[in-house]
């Protein structure tokens, strides 16, 4: 059996909403065909794809990150403003595609408050100058009487849009990025972007750009040396992570997949760890916090033509089919960021809509992929804070992760409304895990939600013939009985429950 204890005053941070936030680059269909298809009878006046517009609202997402990604590098703002018929195409050498610029900032502020959802803005510190940078900011955010925000006037958008956070760059570090350079040369050249950023609005809250990862030689160092060039002049360091069943990573080991959200975790304490060690050299007053703007499974759609548009306008890029153990996976991961909610106020699931994406799209309607769950219940019932829970559970062995917890939970309590939500993996593949939860300081009230995602066949996925081949299903509401609730975790299930305060 496995045991959750429930501490209402034990919290680990207060739970940012952008915790959940999503990314929208222009990269395959995810812009064109996905949001903003004009052609479609779907779409509104302005082009935008109503169903999508509808799902997005629905969902809660809280903040998009855009324009990229890889596409950011080589990105000039400047072609996707002003008149459409005045815009260029051009060529996107970041994924060898045509990019029609018909869709660029105003269209992503207008769509992103049509959905509700606040934009974080990627800045090309690749070909872009610092002086670029800071010219798209008093576009976006000066009211009037100065040649960028009077050009935003002239193309007809009077108000600012307030733009509060920016992302310095994209995996500079990356041999692949559109004008990579040394730890060192990016940190100044973030520095300088910073400084004159904030010269146009002090208010910003800016994003330094951080490892791409792991798998990366220069991992961690690059984040200190960065680090100690601009650690004064930002707010947030981003982090990026992928997570693949291939033979090379996991053996295709669905036991050892579903235990990568561990590695997550791991990942984090170690960016953590260098962020306060800068701070102690600088002897600052100052935390940084963590962006995680890139996280998701990929890893079928990531070579050859799924990621070379071939000069193409809106190719098929990075259209990953998503299973049920990636969905499972993806819960785990959900439950990776919540308990680091204290350190991270900021993460992006890559990405929205068509590209490495729960949401897909066709000519005729959209299609909910089975990893469109788990993040789904993350935005309906995460809220409030994120308890400390101290969890008790039967462990299976994994390489280089040691041993791994069967049962893997996280959770959250409003102090609004006293609602409390539990998240919890079941990563055993065959076997059905009891748990208890004993609640230390108050009883629960009545069950408002218990649903759960599982299924025989951890390979299943949707399609737009089958569209609910893994779908949530109900989960027997469980009762409490002397501070005590009982239930029972399905094998490969990922179930969310909430209470009544």
């Amino acid at each position: 059996m496995a045991r959750v204890y429930l501490d209402s005053r034990r919290v680990i941070g207060a739970l940012d909403r952008n915790l959940f936030g999503s990314f929208l680059e222009h990269l395959g269909r995810a812009i064109y065909e996905g949001i903003y298809d004009p052609v479609s009878k779907l779409s509104d006046a302005n082009g935008f794809r109503k169903d999508v517009m509808e799902e997005v609202r629905q969902m809660g997402v809280p903040i998009i990150r855009y324009p990229g990604g890889n596409f950011v590098s080589g990105y000039n703002w400047l072609d996707g403003v002003g008149p459409k018929e005045s815009r260029p195409r051009v060529l996107d050498k970041a994924w060898n595609s045509i990019n029609s610029n018909q869709f660029g900032t105003n269209e992503f502020m207008a769509w992103c408050k049509a959905v509700g959802a606040e934009p974080l803005m990627g800045l090309n510190l690749g070909t872009g100058t610092a002086e670029e940078a800071a010219a798209l900011v008093e576009y976006c955010n000066s009211d009037q009487g100065t040649k960028w925000s009077d050009l935003r006037r002239k193309h007809g958008f009077s108000e600012p849009y307030g733009v509060k956070r920016w992302c310095l760059g994209n995996e500079m570090d990356g041999p692949w990025q559109i004008g990579h350079m040394t730890a060192t040369e990016y940190g100044m050249k973030a520095q300088d972007a910073a400084r004159q950023m904030r010269y146009v609005d002090p208010s910003l809250q800016l994003i330094a750009c951080g490892s791409s990862g792991p798998f990366m030689p220069t991992y961690l160092e690059w984040d200190r040396e960065v680090l100690e060039q601009c650690y004064d002049y930002v707010d947030g360091l981003s982090l990026h992570r992928y997570f693949t069943n291939s033979p090379q990573d996991t053996g295709g080991d669905s036991s050892k997949f579903l235990a990568m959200n561990l590695s997550m975790e791991q990942q984090i304490e170690e960016t953590i760890a260098v962020c306060d060690l800068v701070r102690g050299h600088k002897r600052s007053p100052k935390r940084l916090w963590l962006s995680f703007d890139e996280w998701n499974v990929w890893y079928r759609a990531r070579t050859g033509d799924a990621t070379n548009g071939h000069r193409q306008q809106a190719p098929h890029l990075l259209e990953e089919v998503y299973n049920l153990e990636d969905a499972l996976l993806v819960g785990g991961l959900v439950n990776s960021l919540l308990r680091h909610a204290d350190r991270i106020k900021v993460a992006c699931l890559a990405q929205l809509i068509n590209v490495i994406a729960p949401v897909m799209t066709n000519s005729s309607g959209l299609l909910r992929q089975t990893i469109y769950y788990p993040y789904k219940w993350a935005l309906q019932y995460g809220r409030g804070a994120v308890l400390n829970l101290l969890v008790e559970s039967p462990t299976y062995e994994v390489s280089k992760l040691g041993q791994v917890p069967y049962v893997d939970v996280a959770g959250t309590m409003s102090a609004q409304d006293g609602k409390v939500a539990i998240f919890a993996l079941n990563r055993d593949l065959s076997k059905a895990h009891v748990v208890e939860i004993n609640w230390q300081d108050r009883t629960p009230g009545q069950v408002l939600v218990s649903t759960v995602l599982t299924g025989g066949d951890l390979k299943a996925s949707n399609t737009f013939d089958s569209p609910q081949k893994v779908a949530p299903q109900t989960f027997a509401k469980p009762s409490t009985s002397g501070g005590r609730t009982k239930l029972e975790l399905p094998a490969r299930s990922y179930t969310v429950i909430q209470w009544s305060g």
